[in-house]
């Protein structure tokens, strides 16, 4: 019997971890919540080897992709929330 991808165990994937994060406390977070590196990757269309780089600090995540994946891992703000947080101060 085939398995559908569907009804397969794997927790589905949250929009992002939620911000602010270190890269310490976002890789213990994703393992909290039974989510891998990969399939946050996946869920996110990003390269795993980045967000693996973002979780070991070798990259900080200023352009491009890495930029998404620092967003996606909470180590750095929304756009929209940069925004609100310029306001508040």
């Amino acid at each position: 019997m085939k398995r559908h991808p569907a009804t397969a165990s794997t927790p589905a994937a949250p929009l992002r971890v939620p911000f602010p994060q270190t890269p310490q406390s976002a890789a213990a977070w994703c393992k909290a919540q039974g989510i891998t590196v990969a399939g946050l990757a996946r869920a996110h269309d990003l390269p795993r080897p980045i967000l693996v780089d973002l979780l070991r600090g070798k990259l900080v995540g200023n352009y491009g992709q890495a930029h998404r994946a620092a967003i996606v891992l909470g180590l750095k703000p929304q756009p929209q929330d940069a925004a609100e947080l310029e306001l508040a101060a």
